[in-house]
């Protein structure tokens, strides 16, 4: 693909999209949200593990959206900010206005507010309930994911120029609280004198590898910062942990468990990015390169097809997520190193989104399905994602 002629697809997407979401004031629905149902909550089913499953995932998975009818708000999650935020520190990147560092300062400063309390470091969890098959989450109740997120948009705030210096500083304090977070709150499922592994939430006894290489990339990247070598050892135990995890062929499961054992590439996508990000500043690099190396071309090869379409399993493509198509698209710009071919490939992707899950309102559709599309635009899940993946190409193409 030409990057001449495509550029001005992007731009259009991007500025339509973040017209879209502020119009929203970057507020709107998930697809886990459905325990803030008011209509759920007053019934005695909502006491019920498996009534609350059972509820998520009917919401979930509806052809139709039953939020209206359930009473469910629309809110913002900081998740969804987090990414809103690292969009637009990459719009800054690019164009390098006050008025655009202004913009990052304001997402930054919905992010600190959003911060949980009452744990033993910095922070942030989902605005909503969340019941998996493995445990039930709170409201607010602070996960890596998330923090993790929040974390990654802090630190690289934290490089703009016409951000004021008291702020860089309190978003350096912050980043650094994450990892008493991480060390103190999250328990670690698996540790040994090598190796550990991080859990999903305080406790959880989860062994998730996207979640825990979140965490390490927290640890790496503050260390780095701060010449800790206490975050960059553990860093390199939980890089470690992931990396032996590896399967011959070059795949990451979702998780140890037996009903963990899917490939995804999303979640592939953010062991990917995250294991690079650890790498640029890790002293084992040359321990941890080649698993990278497998992973991307396990990744690259297995859950794209030739148009750009990216299958949501590495043997199904269905369904197309638009979660999917924009983590890849930025996951490609960041291993760029790995592969020339990498631009274009993610420039593929977002073409194909483009043509095949925008709505001419400026929005993403959730997912396309085999014999439907789900039309829902989430704000977190596709929105977010799909300005960050924008703004990250859109800085590519202008470099």
């Amino acid at each position: 693909m030409n990057e001449d002629s495509s550029q001005p697809l992007f731009q259009t997407a991007y500025d339509e999209l973040f017209s879209w979401c502020r119009q929203h004031d970057f507020a709107g629905h998930d697809p886990f949200d459905a325990l803030n149902s008011r209509l759920f909550q007053a019934t005695p089913l909502a006491q019920s593990r498996n009534a609350r499953f059972i509820w998520t995932q009917l919401v979930k998975r509806s052809p139709a959206d039953l939020r209206a009818l359930a009473r469910v708000p629309a809110e913002r999650n900081a998740k969804g900010i987090a990414l809103f935020a690292l969009a637009q520190i990459a719009d800054y990147r690019r164009v390098k206005t006050k008025e655009a560092a202004a913009r990052v300062h304001d997402f930054l400063s919905w992010l600190m507010a959003m911060r949980v309390d009452g744990y033993g470091g910095t922070a942030w969890g989902y605005n909503f309930d969340w019941q998996s098959r493995n445990f039930f989450a709170p409201r607010n109740t602070p996960t890596i994911v998330p923090t993790a997120f929040a974390a990654r948009a802090l630190i690289e705030g934290q490089d703009l120029q016409d951000l004021d210096q008291d702020l860089q500083d309190e978003y350096l304090r912050a980043t650094r609280s994450v990892c008493d977070f991480i060390l103190k709150e999250l328990p670690r499922s698996v540790e040994t004198e090598r190796e550990v592994c991080f859990s999903y939430a305080p406790g959880s006894d989860t062994r998730i590898f996207n979640a825990s290489l979140l965490a390490a990339e927290v640890l790496a990247s503050v260390g780095q910062l701060t010449g800790e070598t206490e975050l960059l050892n553990f860093a390199e135990r939980a890089t470690r942990y992931v990396v032996n995890n590896q399967q011959p062929d070059g795949s990451w499961s979702y998780g140890t468990d037996p009903k963990q054992s899917w490939k995804d590439n999303f979640h592939t996508a953010y062991v990917l990015f995250s294991l690079k990000r650890i790498l640029d500043v890790s002293t084992a690099k040359e321990e941890f390169q080649p698993a990278l190396q497998r992973g991307y071309e396990f990744w690259k090869t297995h859950f794209f097809l030739a148009d750009g379409w990216p299958k949501y399993y590495d043997d199904d493509p269905y369904p197309v997520d638009t979660h999917a198509a924009a983590s890849a698209i930025v996951t490609f710009l960041e291993c760029r190193e790995l592969d020339r071919d990498a631009t274009r490939l993610a420039q593929n992707v977002a073409s194909w989104t483009i043509r095949n899950l925008r709505d001419n309102r400026g929005f993403f559709y959730y997912q396309k399905r085999r014999f439907y599309t789900v039309r829902k635009p989430y704000m977190r899940w596709t929105q977010a994602w799909m300005l960050y993946a924008l703004s990250r190409l859109l800085e590519d193409l202008t470099e």
